[in-house]
């Protein structure tokens, strides 16, 4: 028995004609298409044999797909056999799926007649009639299966939407009125996100939450709300919530609204309680007050008091809480896992296996050495810092999602502040270092604010015709400074003409080709001439490597007197070698040319082409022939 059912995995339900097209399309793309009507009556018959049977077998498979995805409700969960049963109607469901059993099995019964028919197929127009009459019939089959085809994909595309609920696992179930705050007390402890609104009915289906405690996953299940009035009358929303109490086991937190704002006085909601009480047998029960916000249990009136009171003397736990304020909720959520982890102990150790599993453990209860006695011992710095901490209220931790909503657009986060720096350093710059040395100890932040000062102070100088002066009354310091401020104005000038004419100098730029000599032996002799290096006797001077390291010139291939290019090489050429006289080389070059058209005619790459291709294919020239005919097909 399967007790989670994955309905999202179920086959999509095509309609009957959508069924119908695909599997004729695919009959026709999978199976042979051509038929002569020289075969033999044999192969004819295997050739229509083939397509019924293809046919019937898709079909069949198709449809078993679909009774096997969905779910048989013998064999499902009782909580789920009662949900769809709630949902769907059993017998409408039954039905359906009774219908496409019945379709498949009609279908298999229609291919094996009409196979057996084609057995005894005389013609080729007969065995095609019979083919086209045995598709005819599964088609008008599924034809019929129309509706139920129809309401089956309805009922899947529910069952995909419906939640993953595990009858067998830790659950929390939430019951109770319309609008006490069921949706808004699962919203606060799970991860769910349940619609919320101020009027009966919003949760129309099961909600599932999940949370954790104690390091375990819990299921905490939102029902819809229940109305106090007979199990016939009830409609399907509140039939779901009912499925559920009846056949989960969790943890039940009846929610009631002491405010009375959602428009059941507390009178109604205890005989609510009452009616369904049956439900909540050996189940762990808590009574839940909700909205103590607005109205505490305390300011109740001594008739409302007292219909609290019987949940107390009946032994039930009450509890309040506000999920406005979240006074409360997660005390709730904690005692309500903790009774179910102790109610499932129970149920454990009142079974047989805990017999089996308490024979094997064995606890070894140390034996006391002396009869003295040895107290924990906790450092008295530890006690005092328990005392302190018992003393201050316990503050909670701003988190930066906390700080962000409060500032809103203001807020900007700040990864800075928790260095673990004195403030004063938190925002420095941190430093780059290059060769173990901090960057920023090498670098003036101030030079260029500097530069231009210097450059200011310059523009003063020749403004006020320091410059000016002649040579005869400036001193030795003095004209240093002239030169190299002269200096300085000439590159900057030449930097400015440069960086506008570019690379080439202004002058067009020619091909490397084209451009002349730059070093040659006569323009080397006049430079050294001009130097006064006496050069008689250095005619034979030049730049060409010694004979040593120069290589060997390459010898020009000559011709001889009949045009040819002959090889200044002892190698004889391969046409020639072997070859006594003129005669013998006529014919083996008569022998060559014959070996070319041979090897032309089969289609060769050259001579070391060993492929050798077919003249005459057999698919073309074998086969039977009729009686009276010479003609191949």
């Amino acid at each position: 028995m399967t007790s989670q059912y994955n309905f999202k995995k179920i086959v999509v339900v095509p309609t009957a004609k959508d069924f119908i097209d695909i599997i004729l399309s695919k009959t026709q793309r999978k199976t042979p298409t051509v038929v002569h009507k020289q075969y033999k009556i044999s192969r004819i018959r295997q050739f229509y044999m083939r397509k019924v049977k293809f046919a019937q077998q898709s079909f069949h498979d198709k449809l078993s797909q679909i009774l096997t995805d969905f779910p048989k409700l013998d064999d499902i969960h009782p909580f789920y056999a009662d949900l769809m049963n709630v949902l769907y109607d059993k017998d409408h469901y039954k039905l359906a799926l009774g219908q496409i059993n019945i379709a498949l099995h009609l279908i298999d019964n229609v291919s094996k007649d009409y196979v057996r028919l084609l057995k005894f197929g005389d013609s080729l127009y007969r065995c095609k009639q019979l083919k086209r009459a045995a598709l005819g019939r599964m088609a008008t089959i599924m034809k019929r299966q129309a509706q139920s085809l129809q309401y089956l994909e309805q009922v899947r595309q529910h069952l995909s939407r419906l939640p993953s609920i595990d009858p067998n696992t830790r659950t929390l179930l939430i019951c109770g009125f319309p609008n006490v705050g069921k949706s808004s007390f699962i919203n606060k402890i799970t991860r769910a996100d349940v619609e919320v609104q101020p009027y009966a009915f919003t949760t129309k289906s099961l909600f599932v939450g999940h949370t954790d405690h104690r390091y375990l996953r819990w299921q905490v299940v939102d029902t819809p709300g229940i109305l106090d009035h007979p199990l016939e009358n009830r409609n399907t929303i509140e039939m779901q919530a009912i499925a559920a109490l009846a056949h989960l086991r969790a943890a039940i937190l009846y929610v009631m609204d002491i405010s009375e704002q959602c428009g059941h006085t507390i009178d109604q909601q205890v005989a609510l309680f009452e009616s369904i009480k049956p439900l909540f047998a050996n189940k762990p029960l808590l009574v839940v007050l909700n909205k103590t916000d607005i109205l505490k249990l305390e300011d109740l009136n001594d008739d409302q008091k007292s219909q609290i009171q019987r949940f107390i003397d009946d032994g039930i736990p009450v509890m309040e809480m506000s999920t406005i304020s979240e006074v409360g909720v997660m005390e709730v959520k904690t005692e309500a896992c903790e009774r179910l982890l102790a109610h499932r102990i129970e149920v454990k150790i009142k079974s047989k296996k805990v017999e089996g599993v308490l024979n094997r453990l064995h606890v070894a209860m140390p034996a006391p050495r002396d009869q003295v006695q040895r107290p924990a011992c906790v450092p008295m710095k530890a006690l005092e810092k328990r005392l302190q901490m018992k003393d201050k209220p316990k503050e909670k931790k701003r988190t930066e999602r906390d700080l962000e909503v409060e500032l809103g657009d203001d807020y900007s986060l700040d990864l800075k502040k928790n260095y673990d720096l004195p403030t004063d350093f938190k925002y420095d710059v941190i430093p780059e270092f290059w060769e173990g040395k901090n960057i920023a100890d090498f670098i003036d932040p101030e030079i260029m604010a500097k530069l231009e000062e210097l450059e200011r102070e310059e523009e003063l100088r020749i403004e006020s015709g320091v410059y000016d002066k002649e040579d005869e009354e400036l001193d030795e310091e003095e004209k240093q400074i002239h030169v190299l401020a002269n200096k300085i104005r000439e590159k900057k000038k030449i930097i400015a003409v440069e960086s506008k004419i570019g690379r080439s100098g202004g002058k067009p730029v020619m091909p490397r080709s084209s451009r002349k000599r730059e070093r040659s032996v006569s323009r080397l002799r006049t430079e050294f001439e001009e130097l006064g290096v006496d050069m008689s006797g250095k005619s034979e001077a030049h730049f060409a490597r010694s004979a040593s390291r120069s290589r060997p010139p390459i010898k020009k291939a000559r011709s001889d007197s009949t045009g040819r290019v002959r090889s200044s090489s002892r190698v004889t050429p391969r046409d020639q070698s072997g070859i006594r006289n003129n005669e013998m080389k006529e014919r083996v070059k008569k022998m060559g040319h014959k070996a070319q058209g041979k090897m032309n005619q089969f289609g060769k790459a050259g001579e070391a082409d060993r492929h050798i291709a077919v003249k005459m294919p057999k698919h073309m020239y074998t086969g039977k022939r009729g009686i009276g005919k010479t003609d191949r097909r």
